[in-house]
């Protein structure tokens, strides 16, 4: 157990950034199986542009990858392109 005034103070902002982050990595899991399901090019471009802004605001505060947002973003892309044909 901590015993510096500092050291409790970092396990109670630890505990508080994990719930947050924790809320956001979710919520991206819940928006990318919604743009997955999705059977045709008008969900599909509604589903992955909340998936879109929900990772790039992640990755902008450090919760995700910002490699992992590209490369969803571009498979992204690619299955709306195959859904448009």
């Amino acid at each position: 157990m901590a015993n510096n005034k500092s050291s409790k103070k970092d396990i109670r902002r630890t505990a508080t950034r994990t719930l947050r982050n924790r809320a956001i990595t979710s919520r991206i899991k819940t928006l990318t199986k919604n743009a997955v399901a999705s059977t045709d090019a008008e969900s599909l471009k509604k589903n992955g542009a909340a998936l879109a802004s929900a990772m790039d605001k992640a990755a902008k505060s450090g919760i995700v990858h910002p490699n992992k947002v590209a490369r969803a973003k571009s498979r992204l892309a690619k299955a709306a392109a195959k859904l448009a044909k």
